[in-house]
Parts: C-alpha cells; structure tokens; sequence
C-alpha cells in the first residue's frame, strides 16, 4: 500500500513508522530483525530502510603500489526490503540515491521493486563519500535528487531509458522526497533550499519526510511555508532522541541542525549518560505530543540500530 494511501486510511490519527539501516556486511538478516521486533507491537504501517553510497579503500601490493577498491559496507536495501515483507507482511520504504549508481543500475533496481510489490520509495541524492570533499556523481549516474525522481516519474508513465513508451509497463511507485526544516547544509539559504523542494513536488514528488529536528516552533515553519505555496502533500516529521552527550557536537555537526539551548543545558547539567538519556526521551516524548496535536501524519523515528529509546517513546505517547 502506497503511504498516502497508509495515510488518508488513518483518518487524521497519527500514525508510526521507522527507520533502519541494512545489516553490516558479514552478518546476517537476524541483527536487522532484533532491530525491528521489539517496535512491531505497536503496528507500524511502513519501515524505511536506508541505502549507504559505496566507498573506497587501498589495497596495498607487493611492491608497494596502492590500489583504489570501491566496497559496499551494507547488503542491498532491496534484499532487505524483500526480508522485512517476507517475514512482517508490512511495507517496506527503500531509499534510492543518486551516488554509486549508473541510471540502468538505478532502472534495473527499480524494476526489481516494482517485481517485489514494492509500492513506495524514497528518493534522495546521497551523501558524498568520506574520502571526498563534496559529493561526486558516479560517472553515468544521476547527479542531483531531482533528476533521479524524474527517472522514477517517467518509469511511472511508462518511459524507461532505452524503450518504446508504447511497449513499456508502467510502474507506479508512491514517491518521497526529503526536506530540511533548517535547509540542507549545501543551500546558501532557506529561500533556495525551498526553491528546490518545490521543484521536487511539482516534478511529481507525493509525500515529504524531514531531517531529524529538536524544535517543533521549525517544523511547523516548513509546513506553514508549504502550504502557503501551494504544497499540500502528507510532511512527515523525521525524529531521533538524544542519547548521549557527545550528541550535542556529533548531531549538529553530521546533521546540520540547531539544538535547543533548553535541551543543550539540560544536558549539560546531567550528571551521568544514563542522565543524558532519560533528558533525551523525556524531550521527545513532549514533541511527540506536541507533534501529535499540530496534526502530523506520522511521527518517523530515525532509529539507527537501537529500538530500545524509540519503543519507550512510542509507549508513552500512543
């Protein structure tokens, strides 16, 4: 079922989703499903499952000459969507990134989604690698979040790359896209940042999840800013509890965003981790609720591996 369709069956309650990343290459599905039971009781309606660009190691020789090696970190988001809907009949959200990717690999991934049953996807240009400054198009490949949702749009009306659109099957994927209540880092301001994530929508984009955000006075900025330019799809506030309090560098710094100075000193004055981590949910569950009654769609939790904040959150909230 697509995620609009998860979300106008809700009826305007809030629904819950969340997030997680493949298993680490060498281990098995079995780290990916202890990430995600402890979280199925409460009925989420979809899970993410995120996609790591491939990186680069040097191999070293005998003679000592250096070798270059792309590797992938993570199995294919795609098996690991076909494993959560095999074993929890829930939907299953891949994300699809631009860097790592040539457009047949970017079609043929989609072609095997679309086989799966797979209704929704996530479409986002990535990260750049860590050995690279700043994000470089793989030669071939998508270079920006916007050219690869037209690809999908255009799969979508039965455009592939090399065939007759009267000979093509049309998919028809539901089709997120991301946005940045504090602007993506690499926009020099919000106005452009906003500029682009309305060039997303009209090119076709259904539905919005945000960047994790401790501040619901800027959530409800964007979608106030949204709606009075003509957005109207769902916006699904992304979420992550603080949990320890080298977060207070680690998330502004990786995320690009602002930490209420409240939070920051609430923090501060902890006394142990354990501290740091109850400050952390009690802060969450209070946006949840405050969340909960502006009326967003789903809360979308960012758990990154550990259920255990998330699933206390959940149980305090709904």
């Amino acid at each position: 079922m697509k995620i609009t369709e998860h979300i106008k069956n809700a009826n305007g309650k809030t629904l819950f989703s969340f997030e997680i990343l493949p298993p680490i290459k060498g281990q098995s599905i079995q780290s990916i499903f202890n990430a995600i039971d402890p979280l199925m009781e409460f009925n989420p309606p979809f899970i993410d499952v995120t996609y790591l660009r491939e990186d680069y190691i040097y191999k070293q020789h005998p003679n000592g000459l250096l070798e270059k090696v792309a590797y992938r970190k993570r199995p294919s988001t795609v098996a690991t969507c076909a494993a959560i809907i095999n074993k929890y009949k829930v939907d299953a959200v891949p994300h699809l990134i631009c860097g790592g990717f040539t457009k047949e690999e970017t079609e043929n991934a989609l072609i095997d989604l679309q086989f799966l049953g797979i209704d929704n996807v996530l479409v986002l240009r990535g990260d750049a690698r860590k050995s690279d400054s700043s994000f470089i198009p793989t030669p071939g490949g998508h270079a920006y979040a916007s050219d690869l949702l037209q690809h999908v749009v255009n799969m979508n009306n039965g455009r592939y790359l090399h065939e007759d659109m009267e000979n093509s099957e049309r998919t028809d994927f539901c089709i997120g896209v991301a946005g940045y209540p504090e602007k993506h880092f690499e926009s020099p301001n919000l106005d452009t940042d906003f500029k682009y994530l309305k060039m997303k929508v009209d090119l076709g984009a259904d539905f919005i999840v945000t960047q994790m955000f401790f501040d619901n006075s800027k959530y409800k900025a964007f979608v106030d800013r949204c709606r009075a330019n003509g957005i109207h799809i769902p916006i699904i506030p992304g979420l992550k509890p603080l949990t320890g309090s080298k977060q207070l560098v680690s998330l502004p710094k990786t995320f690009h965003l602002d930490i209420p100075l409240e939070l920051s000193e609430a923090v501060l004055a902890c006394k142990s981790e354990q501290e740091v981590r109850e400050v952390g949910i009690e802060w969450m569950i209070h946006q949840c609720k405050e969340l909960i009654a502006m009326g967003a769609p789903v809360l979308h939790f960012y758990t990154m591996g550990n259920p255990n904040p998330t699933k206390r959150i959940i149980q305090a909230v709904f």
